[in-house]
């Protein structure tokens, strides 16, 4: 088991969003801890997989307010971060997967990556070279290199 964070945005495409639900639902039949920022998009999809499949979901919020998780969050935990909670997701992460781009994706891929996390990268953010990122193109793909990284 470890404890995987998925990144991604919160205004995501159709695509997006069925790959994160179906990462989510993978990470938990896996018996993954899923992290996520506990809003929508990517998170609120990725966190519904996960919980649809048993899973434990914890919500690092960027506000102060517990209740302000998506339903599908086990855990919510407000840290009043706004944000700066992205590099509390990454550190507290074991492997970071991310769905899809946006700019608050792409910090936390570039915190991850600069702290040595590493980074499945699914539809995502194209930052070739570096050897902390692994891009992938199916949800499967996305899954085993979790496993593989994981260890």
């Amino acid at each position: 088991m470890g404890y995987v964070a998925v990144v991604g945005p919160s205004e995501a495409s159709a695509d997006e969003l069925a790959d994160a639900e179906a990462v989510g639902r993978g990470l938990a039949q896996r018996g993954h801890v899923v992290l996520c920022g506990g809003h929508g998009g990517v998170m609120e999809a990725v966190a519904r997989g996960a919980a649809d499949a048993g899973g434990t979901v914890v919500g690092l919020l960027p506000g102060t307010d517990r209740t302000a998780a998506n339903p599908h969050v086990t855990v919510a935990i407000p840290t009043g971060l706004g944000e700066m909670r992205n590099a509390l997701l990454v550190r507290s992460s074991d492997v970071v997967v991310s769905v899809g781009g946006s700019w608050g994706t792409l910090s936390e891929v570039a915190l991850a990556v600069r702290t040595g996390v590493p980074v499945v990268a699914l539809r995502g953010w194209p930052l070739p070279g570096d050897p902390a990122l692994h891009p992938v193109a199916t949800v499967d793909a996305a899954l085993e290199a979790v496993e593989t990284l994981g260890r």
